[in-house]
C-alpha cells in the first residue's frame, strides 16, 4: 500500500467531515469539538485552518484513496501536530507512515501531541514516530461527555 500526503481540496472536506462524524471514531479521539455535526461550522474551519500562516495541513492518501488528515499548528515551542485517519484504516500503518512523512516536511522541534489516556492506537502511533509521554492531565472530552486522563507528547531532535 502507497501511503502519501498533499494539499487539501475542497472535494476532501466532505470526506472529513464523514470521518469525523463517525461516532466510534469520535468516542476513541475523544477530544472533538461540540460542533462536529454542524456543516457550517465545520467548512468555517477548515478555511481558517487552510490559510493559518502556522499551520501546515495535508491530506492523507492510502493508494490514491482519501482516508483523512494531518497537520502541524500553533505557535514556535509549542506547534502540535494532530491526526484522523478513517476507521476503516486504522490498523493498517496508514497513521504512522502519514505522520513520518509529515515529520519529514515540518522539520522544527520540538513538536507535541496530546491523546486520550485509552487512545493506545494513537499513542502507538505517535511513540513510534519518535514522540515520548512527557506529562498526563484531564481535560474535557466532547465526544465522551466528560473529563478523562490524556497524555501530553513531545518530540525533541530533527
Amino acid at each position: 500500500m502507497t501511503v502519501s500526503l498533499r494539499a487539501v481540496h475542497d472535494s476532501d472536506l466532505p470526506v472529513f467531515f464523514r470521518q469525523m462524524n463517525d461516532p466510534e471514531a469520535a468516542r476513541v479521539a475523544a477530544f472533538t469539538s461540540p460542533k462536529a455535526a454542524d456543516w457550517d461550522h465545520f467548512q468555517g474551519h477548515w478555511d481558517r485552518i487552510r490559510t493559518a500562516a502556522d499551520t501546515e495541513v495535508r491530506t492523507v492518501l492510502a493508494d490514491g484513496d482519501v482516508v483523512g488528515h494531518a497537520a502541524v499548528y500553533g505557535e514556535p515551542g509549542e506547534r502540535e501536530v494532530t491526526y484522523w485517519i478513517d476507521r476503516p484504516s486504522w490498523g493498517r500503518g496508514i497513521a504512522t507512515r502519514a505522520l513520518r512523512a509529515l515529520l519529514a516536511d515540518v522539520r522544527e522541534r520540538p513538536l507535541y501531541a496530546r491523546a486520550a489516556a485509552d487512545n493506545f492506537g494513537s499513542i502507538r502511533v505517535l511513540e513510534k514516530c519518535g514522540f515520548l509521554v512527557t506529562a498526563r492531565e484531564s481535560g474535557y472530552a466532547e465526544a465522551r461527555g466528560e473529563e478523562i486522563p490524556e497524555v501530553v507528547m513531545r518530540l525533541d531532535g530533527a
